[in-house]
């Protein structure tokens, strides 16, 4: 909105040029979703004890010391979701359709979320994984189209292969079903992390940085010569969602760290899982994804490796599934736990973001 705004007056008045920096409105946007998140944060985790009047929001397969912490609301993912919108479209070009179908997907896959979260606190059970499954496939469907169907100057259905120069695999229609199994797989594999105060709001901020400097670099034709990486027309202005998405991120976690005063619930680990999903499909960062959010994909795992192993031979090979459970029946601390599974994630994002420069 500020964009269209002010970028016209720069003609007249040289202050308002600051205004077509990117690197200007990431800076803003991260400000401003983090100014945002701690002024409607406090309302709205009101409004969200009071709707839910005390009611269960623990799940039912966690460690018995989670009992404590009944009573603290769920649903505070809407404070991030809110915070990133109204700052994305303060702040970007909204004249770019990759800025509009990361918002979308945002939005999409929290209100999903929110519809999960609601039918939690009457059921207990929530919605059945063959329905959740079945909307994140059309959602994450429709909004790839917006993407699939540009002209070929400006989009191609090609897969970037890290560590290689110039190595591109043109998928064709494959890069449908292929961009839609990273983006529900992020979707799905935030949601399982998040267990603990805080764990998986951290790894989000990290993500969103990674993937800030990627959309940047990306978008940018000079710094992708360079680094010999693939040249997205337009994907650069996806570094104002970004900075949106951290500063919404931070703000979020002044409400949930240990003790949390608020769960992000489904509304908003599915969100921003989406959104880091899509981030990775429209930067053309797909095979990057499993090592910046790895630990996304470890806790993930640990849920595929418990379940198959019970299944074949009965036995578990972790306490308890996913893997931040384990640990925490091992005897670790939660805030140990969230402090070092924040570390390995920091710590994975930049090894992805060296992978730039080595081709």
């Amino acid at each position: 909105m500020l964009y269209h705004l002010l970028v016209p007056l720069a003609k007249d008045h040289i202050l308002f040029n600051v205004f077509r920096y990117l690197t200007f409105r990431s800076f803003m946007a991260l400000i401003t979703g983090l100014v945002i998140s701690l002024v409607i944060g406090p309302p709205l985790i009101q409004k969200l004890r009071e709707l839910q009047h005390g009611g269960e929001t623990i799940r039912e397969d966690t460690p018995e010391r989670h009992r404590t912490k009944k009573g603290t609301p769920t649903m505070g993912g809407i404070v991030i979701i809110a915070a990133i919108l109204s700052t994305t479209l303060l702040w970007a070009n909204l004249g770019n359709r990759y800025v509009w179908v990361a918002m979308l997907a945002t939005l999409a896959f929290g209100l999903l979320g929110v519809w999960d979260d609601l039918t939690k606190l009457r059921t207990r059970k929530g919605l059945s994984m063959r329905l959740k499954f079945g909307v994140q496939v059309v959602l994450t469907g429709a909004l790839l189209q917006i993407v699939f169907w540009q002209p070929p100057a400006a989009w191609l259905p090609v897969l970037a292969i890290p560590f290689f120069k110039g190595w591109l695999i043109n998928l064709g229609w494959l890069w449908i079903p292929f961009a839609m199994l990273v983006v529900i797989g992020a979707s799905n594999a935030v949601n399982l992390t998040d267990g603990l105060d805080g764990l998986a709001v951290g790894p989000v901020i990290m993500a969103g940085g990674a993937f800030g400097v990627i959309a940047y670099l990306t978008g940018n034709f000079r710094a992708a010569d360079y680094l010999k990486i693939l040249n997205v027309k337009g994907a650069g202005e996806l570094t104002v969602f970004c900075g949106a998405l951290i500063g919404a991120a931070i703000g979020f976690l002044w409400f949930n760290c240990h003790p949390a005063e608020v769960f992000m619930g489904d509304a908003g680990s599915l969100a921003l899982g989406g959104a880091i999903g899509t981030l990775a499909v429209l930067t053309k960062a797909e095979l990057l994804l499993p090592l910046i959010g790895g630990l996304y994909v470890v806790e993930a795992g640990s849920v595929i490796v418990q379940v198959a192993s019970f299944k074949l031979t009965g036995r578990r090979v972790f306490r308890m599934a996913p893997l931040h459970h384990h640990y925490e029946l091992s005897g670790w601390a939660e805030p140990k736990i969230v402090v070092r599974f924040w570390i390995v994630s920091f710590a994975l994002a930049l090894l992805a973001l060296t992978t730039l420069k080595l081709r």
